[in-house]
C-alpha cells in the first residue's frame, strides 16, 4: 500500500487544481470530497479483507510451506477447519511486543531528535531541513530530512548487536514473524484512529482537511493531508518512511540468515533478493527530499491507507520473496541468476534516470540537456482558485517522450526481478508484481484525471504528443 510515486505532472506554483481559465473542485486535490457507491464499496472491501489477505498469505507460509491454495483445498475438502488454523496461529507475544515497541521508539528518536548530519559529508546527498510542496491551503511544510542516517545508523547497530557482539540472533525477526505482525495491526489501526479524531478535534491545518459524510470513507482515505505533532514529526513522512521500509533490508537479512542457519547456505536467489530490493530502499532514502514532492506527500491524505499499510502491508507483503525461499531455497543457474540481476539493474536505471530527467527538467526551467539535445516540452496554462492565471511545462523528451509514467515501467521491471529469482515452484512470491502493476496503474489513471482537470486542452495536447502511459506502442 506504499510505493514511490511520480512527483507532479507539473512545476506548479499554485495550491489549486483547475482547468484552463477556470477553477474547479478541490475533489481534484488529493481524495475525494464526496463518496461514490464504487469507492465506498471498494472502501468497506479493503477494510475488510486487508488484514486478511496479509494473515492469509504469512500463515500460508508458516502453516502450508507456502503453497497458496493449499489453506482453501483443505476447508474445502473438510481436511481442516478456520478454527484448526487460527489455533496453530502464534499469538502475541510479550518478547515481540517488547521488540516491536523498541524498534518504533528507536525510529522516533531517530526521526526527530537527531538532526541530520549525512548532508554535511556525503557528496550529493541532500539532506537536513527541507521544504515540501505548496499545499491546497497555500501552506509549506519543513521537514528534517534523515532517513539515509537513520538507515545507517539501524543497519550499524545491528550487525554489531547480532555479529559482533551477539546480542541477539540474526533471525530474531523471522523467529517472532507471526506476533510481531499482531503488534504491527495493533499500531496501524492505533495511528489510524488517533489521526482521525486528530483531524476533527485538534488538526494541524484545518483548511487542508477534507470531510464527508461517510465515517469509513474518512477513517480509510484520511482527513488531514499532513497530520503532526509539534514542529518536526509528520505522520504521513515518518510512517512512509520509517519503521517500514527501514525495516525492510533487516528483514530480508533475518531471513537470510534464517536460511543460513536451517540449510547451511544462503541461496544466490536471497542474495539477489537482499541485493536488489537493498538498491531499491537506499534510493528512497537518498531522494528522500525528492520524496516530498510525489503523488504520496503531496495529494494523500493520511489515514488506515497509509497507517495501517506502511504498518503491516508494507513490511509484511513486499518482503514475500524473502520469506519464500527461508522455507523453499532456490539456487539459480549462472544464466538464471544472471538475468535476473540485469532486469532488476535496467529497471532500477529507467526508474531513477527518468525521476532524474523530471527532476534535471524541473530545477533549471528546461535549460538543460535530456539525451543530449535540448528538451521539448508542452507549454500549458492553468488558473487558480484565487483567479490568476499560471505556467507549466509537461516534459515530452527523453523517457518522458516515450511514454507518460515510464518511471513505473522502471518501478514494474524491478519487482518481476524480485519474483523472477524465486524460481516458478509457487504462485506467492509472485503476488508483488501482480500487486505493483495493479497499483501503479491506478496511480497513473488517478494521477491522469487530476490533470486532465488542471490543464484542460493543454493536457489533450501533451496525451496526443506522448500517447502511450506505460508501454510505448502497447498502453
Amino acid at each position: 500500500m506504499a510505493a514511490k510515486s511520480q512527483p507532479n505532472a507539473s512545476k506548479t506554483k499554485s495550491p489549486a487544481s483547475v482547468t484552463n481559465g477556470r477553477a474547479v473542485s478541490q475533489g481534484q486535490w488529493g481524495r475525494a470530497w464526496e463518496v461514490d457507491s464504487f469507492s465506498l464499496a471498494s472502501v468497506i472491501f479493503l477494510l475488510l479483507f486487508a488484514p486478511v489477505i496479509v494473515y492469509y498469505f504469512i500463515m500460508a507460509c508458516d502453516q502450508y510451506s507456502c503453497a497458496l491454495t493449499a489453506p482453501v483445498v483443505d476447508i474445502a475438502t473438510g481436511r481442516a477447519r478456520l478454527a484448526d488454523i487460527w489455533a496453530k496461529t502464534p499469538p502475541v507475544t510479550k518478547k515481540a511486543a517488547q521488540l516491536y515497541a523498541l524498534w518504533v521508539t528507536f525510529q522516533v528518536l531517530l526521526y526527530t531528535w537527531l538532526p541530520d548530519f549525512c548532508h554535511k559529508f556525503v557528496p550529493g546527498y541532500v539532506g537536513g531541513v527541507q521544504e515540501g510542496a505548496v499545499t491546497p491551503a497555500g501552506a509549506v511544510n519543513k521537514y528534517e530530512i534523515n532517513g539515509l542516517q537513520a538507515w545507517l545508523i539501524t543497519h550499524l547497530l545491528w550487525f554489531t548487536g547480532a555479529h559482533l557482539l551477539s546480542w541477539f540472533p540474526p533471525t530474531i525477526i523471522f523467529d517472532n514473524w507471526i506476533p510481531l505482525l499482531w503488534c504491527a495491526n495493533i499500531l496501524g489501526y492505533a495511528v489510524s484512529t488517533f489521526v482521525m479524531i486528530k483531524g476533527y478535534f485538534f488538526p494541524t491545518n484545518a483548511k487542508d482537511c477534507k470531510f464527508t459524510g461517510n465515517f469509513f470513507y474518512n477513517y480509510m482515505m484520511g482527513i488531514e493531508l499532513n497530520p503532526r505533532i509539534g514542529k518536526w514529526f509528520d505522520f504521513k513522512l515518518f510512517f512512509n518512511g520509517r519503521p517500514g521500509i527501514v525495516a525492510w533490508t533487516l528483514i530480508n537479512l533475518s531471513f537470510a540468515a534464517k536460511q543460513q542457519e536451517l540449510y547451511g547456505q544462503v541461496t544466490n536467489s536471497m542474495i539477489l533478493v537482499n541485493v536488489l530490493q537493498a538498491i531499491y530502499v537506499l534510493d528512497f532514502f537518498w531522494n528522500e527530499t525528492w520524496y516530498l514532492k510525489t503523488m504520496d506527500i503531496c495529494h494523500d491524505h493520511f489515514g488506515w491507507y497509509l497507517g495501517w499499510g506502511d504498518c503491516v502491508w508494507l513490511p509484511y507483503l513486499y518482503t514475500l520473496q524473502g520469506l519464500y525461499l527461508v522455507y523453499h531455497p532456490v539456487q539459480l543457474s549462472a544464466a538464471h541468476a544472471t538475468g535476473v540481476l540485469l532486469l532488476g539493474l535496467l529497471g532500477y536505471y529507467i526508474f531513477r534516470m527518468a525521476n532524474h530527467q523530471k527532476d534535471l527538467f524541473r530545477r533549471t526551467d528546461g535549460r538543460c540537456l535530456i539525451w543530449g539535445g535540448k528538451p521539448r516540452a508542452i507549454e500549458c496554462t492553468y488558473t487558480s482558485a484565487d483567479g490568476q492565471k499560471h505556467h507549466s511545462k509537461l516534459l515530452v523528451s527523453g523517457f518522458w517522450g516515450m511514454a507518460r509514467h515510464f518511471n513505473y515501467t522502471g518501478d514494474l521491471m524491478g519487482s518481476l526481478a524480485y519474483c523472477l529469482a524465486c524460481g516458478g515452484g509457487h504462485l506467492l512470491p509472485y503476488f508483488y508484481a501482480v500487486y505493483m502493476a495493479v497499483l501503479l496503474i491506478h496511480r497513473c489513471l488517478r494521477d491522469e484525471h487530476r490533470c486532465a482537470s488542471k490543464y484542460g486542452k493543454d493536457w489533450e495536447r501533451y496525451t496526443a504528443a506522448v500517447p502511450y502511459r506505460l508501454l510505448p506502442g502497447i498502453f
